[in-house]
């Protein structure tokens, strides 16, 4: 018996101390997948991965593990419950590397640290194609979007006197964060309008006897019209030339802005839609610009070519032919049509 308690004692303490280099090599182990970078993965390189909004935690985990960024989903799960950050990680576009910790990973998708993303702005795109544009590449709310373009007291703050803030967005590449709120985007984008409507610009509408407003609603015009930027200075003309002489402007993209469908060829019956924008009925700048202008077309607006013409007619290339009087229109609009007329032909036949 007095044999056997010191055997016993010195099996306790080899068993202590096998129990406690396990749990040195089980915390040396949980630091290692939890804190260490995942150098010993093959694939280094940066990727794209969208958590969409609505995904559960095990969703997030699972998409991780098929994207490559983490080896073990088990492991981003223990991560993520010791950081608390179960209910707190956010939705978005994220650029990950596969050999970041797992912790790094839960901290940047509980921080919501989303990815810049470049964003192009069309010159000419309406405020519905805008919205468009930014629900597809950043998913930003496009009915919320919409709604702050004619929201009164933010039109009133960006200091833009008009009923919507068509005209006002101005087309440029940005940079945004995947997810923006459609009001930082509307503030870009309004403030970048007046960083380019310098006093140069302005004192060029005054001179010229105009507010700002109605020459980017002209310039709206010239930019629905123009496809080739030689011809802005002479579109302008045609229109400065129309409101001097107190014509109806005639303008095809006031009536496109009317319509759905946009794009299609447009009918007689489109010509008779009852509404202040259709320059077909009624003389005179519409109410407000029909799409956002880029600064040439708004320099064309301010700088018409010297010319006396007073119709224009596309010319089925892209360009335009011009006219002085209505018997010249006439007749280009006639071969215009005859061209046209060819080219259905030989569509049908095909």
């Amino acid at each position: 018996m007095s044999q056997w308690l010191p055997n016993r004692r010195r099996f306790l303490i080899w068993a202590g101390s096998v129990a406690g280099a396990c749990i040195v090599l089980a915390v040396a182990a949980a630091v290692i997948l939890l804190f260490v970078p995942q150098f010993w993965h093959a694939q280094a390189e940066a990727r794209q991965v969208t958590i969409a909004r609505g995904m559960n935690l095990a969703q997030i985990a699972r998409l991780l593990k098929e994207e490559g960024i983490v080896t073990d989903s088990r492991v981003f799960l223990l991560a993520t419950k010791l950081l608390r950050a179960e209910a707190r990680l956010k939705a978005g576009r994220y650029r990950l590397s596969p050999r970041l910790s797992h912790f790094r990973i839960v901290d940047l998708l509980r921080k919501g640290r989303v990815t810049a993303e470049w964003v192009s702005i069309p010159e000419g795109a309406e405020s519905w194609t805008v919205a468009s544009i930014l629900a597809r590449t950043l998913e930003v709310d496009s009915a919320a979007f919409i709604a702050l373009t004619r929201d009164t007291s933010l039109l009133r703050e960006l200091a833009v006197d008009a009923s919507s803030l068509e005209g006002y967005l101005y087309p440029s590449t940005y940079q945004f964060y995947w997810g923006a709120a459609p009001e930082v985007v509307i503030r870009t984008m309004v403030r970048e309008f007046w960083r380019q409507m310098g006093d140069s610009v302005q004192a060029g509408a005054q001179a010229m006897g105009m507010t700002l407003h109605q020459v980017v609603t002209l310039a709206s015009i010239i930019e629905g019209e123009v496809m080739l930027d030689a011809e802005r200075p002479l579109i302008s003309a045609v229109y400065h030339n129309r409101l001097r002489l107190r014509m109806p402007l005639q303008a095809d993209p006031t009536i496109q802005y009317l319509v759905p469908g946009r794009g299609r060829r447009l009918l007689k019956r489109d010509l008779a839609v009852d509404s202040p924008y259709n320059t077909y009925l009624y003389p005179g700048l519409p109410p407000g610009p029909v799409n956002n202008p880029g600064m040439a077309s708004i320099v064309a607006a301010l700088h018409p070519a010297p010319v006396d013409y007073l119709y224009l007619v596309a010319r089925g290339d892209g360009g335009h032919v011009f006219s002085r009087t209505l018997r010249e229109h006439l007749r280009a609009k006639e071969r215009f049509d005859q061209v046209r007329r060819q080219v259905q032909a030989a569509q049908r036949q095909r």
